[in-house]
Parts: C-alpha cells; structure tokens; sequence
C-alpha cells in the first residue's frame, strides 16, 4: 500500500507553506507500509522557535484554505523547539534546527519511500525561472 493522493496533496501543500516561511531541510516519507496510523510523514527545520512557530501557523492556515484540514492533534507549539500536527493522513513535525539534528528523524524513516516534494520547496530559483 502506498500513501493516499490525499495526503501527498496535504504533504505538498505543506511544504510550500513551510518554505514560506523559509523552513530548510524538508523531507517527506511514505510511512503507510511501515505504520497503520498514518499515510505520511513531512519533516521541516526552522533556525529559530520563533520561526518554528511561524512555520506551524502558515501550514496549518494553509491546509486549512486550501483543503480544509484541522490538526487532530498538535504538540509542541508553546515551547517552538519540536511542534507535530497530526493530520491523520499526514504527521508534520517542525523543528528547531538543534532537535532535528540531535534526534534525526529521517534516520528512522530512510528505508521509506521518499515523497517528491515542489519544485518551490526543492528548487526555489528554478520555479521562479519557470
């Protein structure tokens, strides 16, 4: 089984959002084979809890115009270092850069299938020339 159109759709919009709000080292995994709670997993760093903050508000704003999505759950929004959103389909962990790096995440994931992400958030000079 692989991830839903729905939640690569949700995973997409997200992480144009994120890089909006400049999120670096993005990363989304298709976790559905691996975990029967969720379809997918995005991953976003911010330098700062300020940032980290600011990337949660523009991602759930976002799901919520273009998709209508409200978080089932959130964590983590008043400290800024580790915030997840759980979309059901979709979890959303946004973290300042120092847990990223500490915990790694992506560790734990890398035998998953990665889920392309825009060429916004990849590749912001090249969507531009486009």
């Amino acid at each position: 089984m692989t991830a839903t159109d729905h939640a690569v759709e949700l995973v997409r919009t997200a992480s144009i959002a994120a890089a909006d709000k400049l999120a670096t080292d993005q990363l989304a995994f298709d976790v559905s084979e691996q975990l029967a709670i969720t379809d997918a997993f995005l991953l976003a760093s911010g330098a700062n809890d300020r940032q980290v903050r600011a990337i949660v508000e523009e991602v759930e704003d976002q799901l919520r115009e273009q998709h209508g999505a409200k978080p089932v759950r959130r964590e983590g929004h008043r400290d800024g270092r580790w915030v997840l959103l759980d979309y059901g389909d979709v979890v959303i962990h946004v973290q300042h850069t120092e847990e990223r790096q500490f915990y790694a995440l992506e560790r734990l994931w890398r035998d998953c299938p990665a889920i392309e992400l825009p060429l916004e958030v990849t590749d912001p000079a090249a969507a531009r020339q486009q």
